[in-house]
């Protein structure tokens, strides 16, 4: 039996699986270790011309999706005690960070609604429970490629999906620091060479290398994660116990 089960409701099916019926979430997705349903919201509209937005109350340009369509469409989804939890990609959501990802891989799948126009009527968004998730400080043209990276990051956490389990956890975020640098042959390209230290078969040297690689690019690159993953240091060096010393 399938594990982690997405539900996609949109306005375009047409676009899923899309990416993620090739590479590792396809070949996993064939295997069944994980499934997508896909809805297309307009099913859940009641006139001929399948309308589901209205002109936003107060004025203002745009469109806005209606609460009763959206609503409907998702209790057609997923029953009221679906353990899921429902998801509503958004440019003003939570931001999507590496252990929100390994908590929804860690759980039964989820329902992810990918809005459009300019937005949905806040109305549904409390009355079902839709946490507002977003994937970057930017605007989309829909929540579907939103949805796309949120799965993507998902199912590679699955377990069975990716060849080494090292390759989960040796990655940008995993640590709260992004990752080292890589190389591979040949030796010499364009008169660079491989850092010594990699080739050098001493594997202390190697972790120690690597650590300081993705501490300075992370101290250089992103001076917000460096400093929560300074705070974090510290708070682990407050709280780790301090041996006592024997007396003889």
């Amino acid at each position: 039996m399938t594990g982690f089960r997405a539900t996609v409701l949109t306005l375009y099916p047409e676009m899923f699986p899309g990416p993620l019926g090739i590479a590792l979430s396809g070949k996993a997705l064939a295997k069944g270790l994980w499934s997508l349903d896909v809805a297309d919201i307009r099913d859940a509209a009641e006139d001929r011309h399948r309308s589901v937005d209205d002109t936003p109350a107060g004025g203002g340009p745009g469109m806005v999706m209606r609460a009763d369509i959206v609503a409907r469409a998702l209790d057609r989804a997923a029953a009221p005690d679906d353990p899921r939890p429902r998801l509503l990609m958004s440019p003003r959501g939570r931001p999507l960070r590496q252990d929100f990802v390994r908590d929804l891989a860690a759980g039964p799948g989820a329902v992810i609604v990918c809005g459009r126009f300019e937005g949905v009527d806040e109305r549904v968004i409390e009355g079902r429970g839709l946490t507002e998730v977003s994937v970057g400080d930017y605007v989309l043209s829909g929540g579907e490629p939103a949805a796309l990276v949120l799965l993507d990051a998902v199912v590679r956490l699955l377990p069975g999906v990716m060849g080494k389990t090292e390759s989960g956890t040796e990655e940008s975020f995993e640590a709260g620091l992004l990752e080292y640098p890589h190389y591979t042959r040949p030796q010499v390209w364009e008169e660079q060479t491989i850092p010594e230290v990699l080739t050098s078969g001493d594997h202390g040297r190697i972790a120690r290398w690597r650590r300081e690689a993705a501490e300075r690019l992370t101290a250089e690159r992103r001076p917000d994660l460096w400093t929560d993953y300074q705070a974090r240091r510290r708070a682990d060096e407050t709280n780790r116990p301090r041996r006592s010393r024997s007396r003889d």
